[in-house]
């Protein structure tokens, strides 16, 4: 079996919410949802976090991960990148001869992301060949009612046929990368500078629900929605 890591984001700031990873969902921090998906997966041998924010370090540790990773405050701005973060933890893994085989990407704004997906996921990886997986979704709002506006005038994001108008005769061929799961192995990450490459990179595919990512304080109000329907069920 190879070295797969899990590799957690959680840095301090957030614009939309206040201290957005250790925010309250249903009474537990956001956080908590990622590190407990990741710690009930089979097939993950290590989870590792990535934060300049001692208060998160400490939860994530609490939780079992390993913190020992000290993210730079240069790249724990609201202009770093994920992929520097990610490629700068890379290269303190190979310093200390802990590069994995595979990364596994999970960011702690997608807490509906359960340890079933991230293994489902996972073994599609393995058995697909590719560089790379992403996670993606059915689209909520079709293309064929998206409108790309400019000083010009607009047109539709997709032109759809003639005659199309309802809901039912849309086609569902349409998907948002959702954010959930990323899975690549470092020298992908390392030659293409990121974890998606057109017509290369395998898609796994979500529930819309499942996909929920959080940025502003609706999300909450959403994701709650849904793990109370799924607690009554």
């Amino acid at each position: 079996m190879p070295d797969i890591l899990g590799f957690i984001p959680a840095r301090g700031g957030s614009k939309g919410i206040p201290q957005k990873n250790l925010f309250p969902v249903m009474g537990k921090p956001l956080l908590q949802y990622t590190l407990e998906a990741a710690a009930a997966s089979r097939h993950l041998t290590r989870r590792m976090l990535s934060s300049e924010d001692w208060e998160i370090r400490d939860f994530a540790a609490r939780h079992g991960a390993d913190t020992r990773y000290l993210r730079p405050a240069e790249l724990a701005t609201d202009e770093a990148t994920t992929i520097d973060t990610m490629l700068h933890a890379l290269e303190w893994l190979e310093n200390r001869d802990e590069l994995p085989d595979i990364v596994v990407l999970l960011q702690p704004t997608s807490p509906l992301r359960t340890h079933q997906h991230i293994d489902a996921a996972i073994e599609q990886f393995l058995n697909s060949g590719s560089g790379s997986l992403v996670s993606v979704h059915p689209m909520n709002e079709h293309p064929w009612k998206c409108l790309n506006v400019s000083e010009s005038g607009w047109q539709f994001l997709a032109r759809p046929p003639e005659n199309v108008t309802r809901r039912q005769e849309y086609s569902n061929d349409f998907y948002t990368i959702n954010g959930a799961l990323y899975i690549a192995t470092p020298q992908f990450i390392r030659d293409t500078q990121g974890f998606v490459t057109e017509n290369e990179t395998d898609l796994f595919f979500m529930p819309p629900a499942a996909g929920v990512d959080i940025d502003e304080l609706p999300d909450i109000f959403q994701t709650e929605a849904h793990l109370k329907t799924a607690l009554a069920g």
